[in-house]
């Protein structure tokens, strides 16, 4: 009888693990979304609306997702225990992309109220908007990808998005 576990590729007994890059993307896109959503309700706690507080907020937002892209991806490099190959370390904190682009949107709103393109007061609303929109997608497209069927890929896309409406909500009760 056949094995059907899949074959190791006998030259490189030791690969690190090869995530999927769908898996990456959701990861990646809800992390980010999620720590997008975050940055904005603790950078908008105290009310500071100049146009330069929102620059700062945009910078700062975009720092902490280097670093949490960089983290993640050093962690999940030194968590595989198997001899690597020169280069493996880039090529897992090249993966984290999908976090770091999450977070652009977001960025590029806070960015904008910090430019003048619009009132830098009451920007957080719109950026927990993207967000939840943005949490909706990843979880719809995502769901779609894995051949769900619509309602199931609807509700997933739900449930994501829950995830936003969770910090909007924790951010109305805390102010």
């Amino acid at each position: 009888m056949a094995d059907d576990t899949a074959a190791v590729d006998e030259s490189h007994p030791h690969q690190p693990h090869a995530h999927d890059t769908r898996e990456a993307l959701l990861f990646g896109g809800v992390y980010g979304a999620v720590l997008a959503s975050s940055m904005v309700a603790a950078l908008s706690q105290y009310g500071h609306a100049s146009r330069g507080s929102r620059r700062y907020d945009a910078v700062w937002l975009l720092v902490t997702a280097l670093a949490s892209a960089l983290a993640h991806g050093y962690a999940h490099y030194i968590a595989e225990r198997a001899p690597h190959r020169r280069g493996d370390a880039w090529r897992t904190l090249a993966l984290e992309w999908p976090l770091v682009a999450a977070v652009l949107p977001t960025v590029a709103v806070l960015a904008g109220a910090g430019w003048g393109w619009w009132p830098a007061n009451g920007v957080e609303y719109p950026a927990f908007a993207l967000n939840v929109c943005l949490l909706f997608t990843l979880g719809l497209v995502t769901a779609r990808w894995a051949h769900r069927p619509w309602p199931v890929a609807i509700l997933i896309g739900a449930v994501d998005a829950l995830l936003g409406v969770i910090v909007v909500v924790a951010n109305a009760v805390i102010k």
